[in-house]
């Protein structure tokens, strides 16, 4: 089973050279959701991720780190 860990946005955001402010543009949402995904204080929905995903060239699952977990 595998876990989301951080979010990985900000790196993603760097090297597709957009920021923050030009991603809530386009997604039509405040920066400040954007900044709250950058900081783990929310994750992104799966509608979100594949919009996110779109916008910059990769694919969802390079949006967060992935940890695995035992199954309980």
């Amino acid at each position: 089973m595998l876990k989301v860990g951080k979010c990985l946005l900000s790196d993603r955001l760097k090297c597709a050279d957009i920021t923050q402010q030009e991603l809530a543009e386009i997604l039509h949402v405040q920066k400040s959701r954007i900044s709250e995904y950058v900081n783990n204080k929310h994750v992104m929905n799966y509608e979100t991720a594949r919009n996110v995903s779109s916008i910059l060239g990769c694919s969802m699952e390079d949006l967060y780190e992935w940890h695995t977990v035992a199954d309980e």
